[in-house]
């Protein structure tokens, strides 16, 4: 049931990793690459807690309750990974990475509701490590695929103004991936009808119509539980920190690192690529984390809470020995903590929210609960990190995995506001 995050994982790895360096292909300064990654997260904003809210009322004897938005997210997001590097002008990269990123939450919010559909409370870690484990592979293999395709033979440079082949062929592989994978879950997993299909109904019928639904939407964001609140911290400054690194890891790391900023020469792109692989390593790790996670969760009980906050900071640590180092190999170490941490997001906090609330709202509370995903991006994009990076440590554009580096660390220590029982402990 969550193997579709293989490809979801493509998906958000290629254009976490290699959307900055089309944008600057395409002639985007290093300050204006934030800006250009606005849309998204402000999409993400609207469209998932009303996909959470449609996906908890929907059941189809034949195409279940969540499958059908798995569905309708893979094709758009397919669409808008295989055509982003064939971008010609930036407000066209800039538009499909607005549908990819939409699209593909279209798809991921029930994906983690699916989990608290199908597992009972006690394997809800377990199960949200495992789906951290999928996306582990997804992101270390996706992360290398135009290094990949670069020793296969693929062109690494092109003409200015031009995303090379390399780069365009990832994407398609990438595309194909996520459409197969989510494809292979949806045919595969069979999903459980409600309890009291006449309640369910009567329950429908009541929210029916397009204002009654946004007033329970809203109805529940006002009331959210306090578990959400505090994790809502936690999540606002981790997200920050990983904006921070998709919007300039490219450009911080070709140029404090390989002294490289002609994106049409051979140094840049060779130097791009290998920032694809460091970023891969985040993944890998976090795959083997996860994987340890996965047997400790099915066999004691964790406490969340720590596990979380000594993660992040230990990934905060990792971003800021990037400004550290003196050997390029170094990045695979700071990557290595900065996986530690990923492995952590991507599950601790959806398997502590999902013990503390009502079930038949799991898919309207995780759509909700992105809104913490979604809010530290848009300020990131609308000229927080520019601001926040130059201020505090100085114009140089590496000085963004500092502040990367102290956000993750806020976030890591933010886990001390978490104090409910359920939640921290599985």
């Amino acid at each position: 049931m969550s193997f579709g995050f293989l490809g979801i994982q493509f998906g958000f790895a290629l254009q976490g990793g290699f959307m900055s360096r089309i944008f600057q292909t395409l002639g985007a300064e290093k300050d204006a690459i934030p800006l250009l990654w606005i849309a998204a997260p402000l999409t993400g904003l609207l469209v998932q807690p009303i996909v959470g809210y449609l996906s908890d009322r929907t059941w189809h004897k034949r195409f279940g309750r969540r499958k059908p938005f798995f569905f309708i997210g893979a094709v758009l997001s397919t669409i808008a990974l295989f055509f982003a590097p064939y971008s010609s002008a930036l407000w066209m990269a800039a538009g499909t990475l607005w549908v990819l990123d939409a699209s593909i939450n279209i798809s991921m919010e029930p994906f983690r509701a699916l989990v608290a559909d199908k597992l009972p409370e006690s394997q809800r870690s377990y199960g949200f490590v495992v789906q951290t484990l999928i996306i582990g592979i997804g992101t270390y293999v996706a992360s290398n695929l135009p290094l990949l395709m670069t020793k296969l033979g693929a062109a690494n440079t092109a003409p200015e103004g031009v995303v090379p082949d390399s780069v365009k062929y990832a994407f398609g592989i990438g595309a194909f991936v996520l459409f197969s994978s989510i494809l292979y879950t949806i045919l595969t997993t069979k999903e459980y009808p409600p309890e009291d299909m006449e309640a369910f109904k009567r329950e429908n019928e009541k929210s029916k119509g397009l204002f009654k639904g946004l007033t329970e939407i809203f109805k529940n964001i006002a009331g959210m539980p306090l578990i959400m609140k505090q994790l809502g911290v936690v999540q606002f400054f981790s997200w920050f920190a990983f904006f921070t690194m998709w919007s300039f890891a490219t450009p911080a790391i070709t140029e404090h690192i390989f002294n490289a900023t002609d994106t049409t020469s051979e140094a840049y792109n060779d130097a791009a690529d290998k920032v694809g692989n460091y970023l891969g390593t985040y993944g890998l790790v976090s795959m083997f984390f996860a994987l340890i996670l996965s047997i400790i969760a099915s066999k004691i009980k964790i406490n969340r809470k720590l596990l979380h906050m000594f993660s992040l900071i230990a990934g905060g640590l990792g971003f800021i020995l990037i400004y550290f180092i003196t050997e390029p190999w170094m990045l695979h170490i700071c990557f290595g903590l900065v996986g530690i941490a990923w492995a952590s997001i991507l599950s601790m906090p959806y398997a502590m929210l999902s013990s503390t609330v009502e079930p038949k709202k799991m898919g309207l509370y995780m759509g909700i609960f992105n809104m913490f995903i979604v809010l530290p991006q848009i300020i990131a994009s609308l000229g927080g990190v520019n601001f926040l990076y130059k201020l505090i440590f100085g114009e140089a554009v590496i000085n963004t995995m500092l502040l990367a580096g102290t956000f993750l660390i806020l976030a890591g220590l933010s886990n001390l506001l978490i104090r409910e029982s359920k939640a921290t402990h599985d």
